[in-house]
């Protein structure tokens, strides 16, 4: 089977890399989301891949075939790629099925077998009782189901999408990213799919890249790059961590406010700088006087701050050195700011960062 291989690809504008030396192999029929914040290099990724944008160094293949290089860009046309951007881009003047059929007419595929691909995809689009309906008659979850249909039904060897559902609402976003998963898995084409939402990406991806600077920072399934950040950027962003920094005090304990929280991850140096990632809903609250005791992998602190949500209460919890850490409990964990708590943070949960 097909891979696509990015090999050292940079790009750069000037001095400045907007992607720089980054290289990811994607097996057939894999789906990998680049995932990061805007600015980090994921669509100049993606218009690399398209071949929009001529490569200032390094390669991609398809296969044993290089498709872009410094001076030698396969035009997009000739790439067997589908892309699917933020807009529609739906043609306003043609029915759905009219513009589902387009990249098959352009390919003069006979009228029979054009109406059977197109029939195919509609049903499985869920599309087929709105084929004579135009654009404008359509929702936007409607639009976006028809591009995704105008885009699998050429039979593309690596589909690509940029931010494909940041114009929907919450509820359809939502909805469409189950809808994206569900439809790879019909046709397992390979994908490669630009987001900034966590949610997306954990959603819909068989691998995660997260992009920070131009770079791939950290790439895994979406369990791993959750569970087992590798640097406080994946921790942050990916979002409800906090980042303890302190001491190595040998290559498994980070001393921090006086205490020696011991975590997982790789081996640090005793005496270096370092840090403990940890979620918040993983760290127990309790009160001080209600029976807590100080123990292993244990800190004292004061509530700062304690918010009903409904489902969960949100804790700002000061530290003795004044850091400040945000802890999500169950709605019946009720300690009124100005208490002295203990935090519990368990060893299999504290993720260890050198700095």
């Amino acid at each position: 089977m097909t891979q696509l291989a990015l090999e050292g690809l940079s790009k750069a504008y000037g001095a400045h890399r907007v992607v720089d030396d980054v290289s990811l192999t994607i097996d057939h029929g894999l789906l990998v989301c680049l995932l990061g914040p805007s600015g980090c290099g994921k669509t100049t990724t993606l218009r690399l891949i398209a071949g929009f944008v001529e490569p200032t160094a390094g390669k991609i293949r398809v296969g044993d075939n290089v498709v872009s290089a410094p001076g030698r860009v396969l035009p997009p046309e000739r790439r067997n790629m589908s892309m699917i951007f933020q807009s529609y881009a739906l043609w306003p003047h043609m029915t759905v099925a009219e513009n589902v059929a387009y990249g098959l007419t352009l390919r003069k595929l006979a009228r029979a077998e054009v109406a059977r691909r197109v029939a195919d995809i509609l049903a499985t689009t869920r599309l087929s009782t709105l084929a004579d309906r135009y654009p404008a008659e359509l929702s936007g979850g409607q639009q976006q189901r028809v591009s995704l249909a105008r885009a699998l039904v050429v039979e593309p060897e690596t589909l690509l999408l940029d931010e494909p559902l940041s114009n929907l609402d919450a509820n359809l976003r939502e909805e469409m990213r189950f809808e994206v998963r569900r439809l790879h898995d019909a046709y397992r084409y390979t994908t490669v799919y630009v987001t900034h939402d966590q949610a997306e990406a954990m959603t819909t991806a068989d691998l995660v890249a997260v992009m920070n600077g131009g770079r791939i920072e950290q790439l895994g399934s979406p369990r791993e790059v959750y569970d087992r950040p590798v640097s406080e950027f994946v921790a942050r962003f990916l979002g409800g961590s906090n980042i303890l920094k302190g001491t190595a005090r040998d290559a498994s304990h980070v001393e921090i406010t006086g205490a020696a929280i011991k975590g997982d991850g790789a081996p640090l140096t005793a005496g270096a700088p370092a840090a403990v990632s940890i979620r918040q809903h993983e760290i127990t609250l309790d009160a001080a006087g209600a029976g807590a005791r100080p123990g292993a992998n244990s800190m004292a602190g004061k509530v700062v701050r304690n918010i009903f949500l409904g489902s969960s209460r949100d804790y700002v919890v000061a530290l003795l050195d004044d850091t400040q850490m945000r802890v999500t409990t169950a709605p019946d964990t009720d300690i009124a700011p100005g208490s002295d708590v203990t935090l519990r943070l368990p060893e299999a949960r504290c993720r260890l960062l050198s700095r």
